[in-house]
């Protein structure tokens, strides 16, 4: 057990330690600024070269503040602008602009590592795969969970029989959203930019997703139900959203998300012969809590908040480039999770279950 708890952020994934890839980040909002950036800057394989934003002006003034070389709007970028100093593009925009990016990303033979959701709906997501997959550009939907020891960890433990075989599941993310950025005008409560809703899209993708990556099981079948009553959820079905999955192999799933609650992130897997909790899951210092038998075990590793989460995200897309291993979640994957999501919503907009 103490060699297994030595190696508990063991890098299992990595394949070099040599070389640097060049970023250009698009889209300076918070997530952005305030994790992105500093993430990549404390990684081993990647630098921040070039700022994207919607002015000239405001890219310079944040590459200023923030030691990088160069700063571009928008438009500078879709005209090639400082394309000679960087390798891959980060897209850190509201979902509705993602393919946009990444299509002029793919013209420019740039990497593409792309915020999850992917984009706001199937068929832009499916238009986004296929420019890149046609410019021969990789392309990989950033999912820091997979990248989390915590969850590597599990990943290993639910693949050596740990819980013996995989029963159910139960995932839950919530935040305050209103509370954290008071604009009831804020893109996440505008369907044209988020999607199909904000509480799924946003949120509830953490536990599909994630049970996907752990069990290595798509899910087959969902029943959904959803309601928003406050005024600033308007605009968006989902400001509660609870749905019951059958995964592959009949594993049951149930997920709930809402951004009009307590901030709150775990997510339960319990087998024939065990339990695996992640709690809290999903915004930072993932723990992880086995249980089989008599015996429980707690891991705790504070040190690894959002920020770090995305350094090893960063690592791993830089050495996905710089070597030989495929990318785990590519944009194949990332549109299995739109199709997901768009199930979700056709489920509880028809009241009855939909097949995936």
């Amino acid at each position: 057990m103490l060699d297994w708890i030595d190696s508990y952020e063991k890098r299992t994934w990595q394949t070099t330690d040599e070389g640097t890839i060049n970023y250009a980040l698009i889209g300076l909002g918070w997530w952005t600024i305030d994790v992105a950036l500093p993430a990549i800057e404390s990684s081993d394989l990647g630098e921040v070269t070039v700022l994207v934003s919607s002015s000239t002006e405001k890219a310079e003034r944040l590459a200023d503040e923030n030691d990088v070389a160069r700063g571009i709007s928008y438009d500078e970028f879709h005209d090639g602008a400082a394309s000679d100093e960087y390798d891959a593009v980060y897209i850190g925009t509201p979902n509705a602009y993602h393919l946009a990016y990444a299509e002029t990303a793919a013209e420019l033979d740039k990497a593409v590592l792309c915020e999850k959701p992917m984009e706001a709906t199937v068929e832009r997501a499916e238009e986004l795969v296929e420019t890149c997959e046609a410019a021969d550009v990789p392309l990989m939907i950033a999912y820091r969970m997979h990248t989390d020891p915590a969850a590597q960890r599990a990943r290993e433990l639910i693949t050596d029989g740990f819980i013996g075989e995989p029963v159910s599941v139960y995932g839950h993310n919530s935040q305050p959203l209103l509370e954290m950025i008071p604009d009831p005008d804020q893109w996440r409560l505008d369907s044209d930019l988020s999607g199909y809703g904000t509480s799924v899209m946003d949120l509830g993708i953490y536990s599909i997703n994630t049970a996907r990556y752990l069990l290595r099981r798509e899910p087959v079948t969902v029943h959904s139900n959803m309601l928003s009553n406050h005024e600033a959820f308007d605009d968006v079905p989902d400001e509660r959203a609870s749905s019951l999955f059958v995964f592959e192999d009949d594993v049951q799933m149930i997920s709930t998300a809402s951004q009009r609650a307590h901030e709150d992130t775990h997510l339960k897997i319990t087998g024939t012969e065990g339990r695996i909790e992640l709690r809290p899951a999903f915004h930072g210092e993932c723990s992880l809590h086995l249980s089989r038998g008599d015996v429980s075990v707690t891991i705790e590793h504070d040190a690894f908040d959002a920020e770090r989460e995305m350094e090893e995200e960063f690592d791993y897309f830089a050495d996905r480039l710089l070597g030989d291993a495929e990318i785990y979640p590519d944009g194949r994957h990332g549109l299995r999770d739109m199709r997901i999501i768009e199930a979700v919503h056709e489920s509880a907009e028809r009241g009855e279950p939909v097949d995936l």
